[in-house]
Formats: structure tokens, C-alpha cells, sequence
């Protein structure tokens, strides 16, 4: 197993969810009751399991999002930011464009005979939004070759299997990515505040 040199740990073994001085306030962290947005959410999520739209896909999606958010609420995230449509449009062609590469790489490791040598990244993201940090979170766990393992809500956090970190400056590269995926979401969702937020703990790490 890899050391991540970003923080001296062994790989694959994040550190225990404590609190720093970095951490914001966390009011109550479920609620419960009628949840629509969440019920709609987990139906998206089960119609994507099935390979056609029905109705009875629909009616069992609705209700297996009722009892999921009954039986587990889900905490409440805050969103003050707004669409963007072009950085919108940016943000989902890059994801894209992210996805060949990597698939592209996955193939190519694939077909070799070298045995990859893998890491576990920590992450701290620069924005302090739960929403922010659950989207970056799927959008990096999307692409081959990158897996996240853990997220640290009291720190944004997040803690990341990387694939084939051989190559010179590998592991500096993928947490650059996350980075840079991170900012595309705030650009295109975040308000003013949050992006110039973003903007100066951006300059900070680079001053540092």
C-alpha cells in the first residue's frame, strides 16, 4: 500500500471523524416527515437500474423512495447558490470528457502487464457545503480509475482509492482533479459569496 504524501498516512486507512478547527457548526442532522425532492431522487435512481421507463417502474420507484425516507431520514442540506446554465453545460461536458479519458486509461491498464500500484488520497474541499461536497463526490466516483471511500461531512473531506500512481506526480494529479471538479461545481451552482469563498481558500493553498 501507497503512503499519500499529502498527509504521511498509509494508504486506505483515513483518520477517525473528528472535529478540527476548520469544522462549521452542524445543527440537527435529520429531519423528518414528507420528503419529496428525497423520494423523487431515490425513483430516479431505481428507473436508472432498469433498462425501460414504465409506470409500474415509476409507481415502485415513488414508493420505495416513501418508506427509504420514513424509515431513514435523510439529513437536511442547504442550497443558497443558482443554476448557471453555461457553467452548467461546462460542468457536464467536462464530466464527460473526464469519463473517455479515464475509461480509455482503465482499458489500456487493463491490456498491459505491469501490476498498478495504487493510493488513498485525502482531500480537504475548499467549499463548506454538504451539497457541494455530495456532487463532487459522485462525479469523481463516477469516472473509472477513482473510487471515494469516505466523506468527512465536519471537514469536507473526502478520501479516495486511486488507480495505477506509478507514474511520476500521479497522486498530485488526482487530487488536482478533485479540485478542479469541485470548482466547476461551485461555478456553475454556488452563489457570489460561495465562489469568491471558493476563490480565496483557492489562493491561500496555492500562497501556502
Amino acid at each position: 500500500m501507497s503512503i499519500d504524501p499529502g498527509t504521511g498516512r498509509p494508504g486506505g486507512e483515513p483518520p477517525g471523524d473528528t472535529e478540527t478547527s476548520g469544522a462549521r457548526p452542524r445543527g440537527p442532522l435529520r429531519r423528518g416527515g414528507f420528503q419529496p425532492r428525497a423520494i423523487l431522487a431515490v425513483a430516479v435512481a431505481w428507473l436508472l437500474l432498469w433498462d425501460r421507463i414504465s409506470w409500474g417502474n415509476i409507481v415502485n420507484g415513488l414508493l420505495i423512495g416513501l418508506v427509504v425516507t420514513l424509515a431513514f431520514p435523510l439529513p437536511s442540506i442547504e442550497f443558497a447558490g443558482r443554476i448557471r446554465p453555461l457553467r452548467t453545460g461546462w460542468l457536464i461536458f467536462r464530466f464527460f470528457t473526464d469519463l473517455v479519458a479515464a475509461s480509455i486509461q482503465v482499458l489500456r491498464l487493463a491490456f498491459s502487464h505491469k501490476q498498478p500500484r495504487n493510493a488513498v488520497i485525502e482531500v480537504p474541499l475548499r467549499s463548506r457545503s454538504d451539497f457541494y461536497l455530495t456532487i463532487t463526490a459522485e462525479l469523481n466516483a463516477l469516472v473509472p480509475g477513482s473510487v471515494v471511500l469516505d466523506a468527512r461531512r465536519s471537514t469536507s473531506t473526502l478520501y479516495l482509492h486511486l488507480l495505477d500512481i506509478g507514474r511520476p506526480g500521479a497522486i498530485e494529479a488526482g487530487r488536482a482533479h478533485v479540485y478542479r471538479v469541485e470548482e466547476r461545481v461551485v461555478r456553475a451552482l454556488g452563489s457570489d459569496q460561495e465562489i469568491a469563498d471558493l476563490e480565496r481558500r483557492k489562493h491561500e493553498d496555492e500562497g501556502a
